[in-house]
């Protein structure tokens, strides 16, 4: 499963405009980060956050375990951006630039221990 993240400067004022303009619900995850939903459950969700280590719109790819999924990136010419970080118990995420210098982001889900 994908989905996105993008960047913001104010989140309410993101969230009012992607909830006018597309009809996402937004639930937040706190001050400074929340999940942008589609209404009927359709198509893909994302996220907004405050400005941070990805300046621009960034696509998230779910894959079966991160650490394969870097070294094959690596190997056919990208580049991991920093290290693989924990999101809560079971789930973990790493930034990588593509081949051509996109940044994209990778999301595995991991069993607990």
């Amino acid at each position: 499963m994908e989905h996105f993240e993008i960047p913001v400067d104010d989140i309410a004022r993101a969230q009012a405009f992607y909830r006018s303009v597309l009809g996402y619900q937004y639930e937040p995850w706190g001050e400074e980060m929340g999940m942008l939903r589609q209404p009927d459950g359709e198509g893909v969700n994302g996220d907004l956050h405050m400005r941070g280590p990805t300046p621009h719109p960034t696509v998230v790819f779910t894959v079966d375990k991160i650490e394969d999924a870097v070294a094959l990136a690596v190997s056919h010419g990208g580049e991991q951006l920093g290290e693989i970080e924990p999101m809560g118990e079971t789930a973990r995420y790493v930034y990588l630039k593509d081949s051509e210098g996109n940044i994209i982001g990778l999301y595995d889900e991991v069993s607990a221990a």
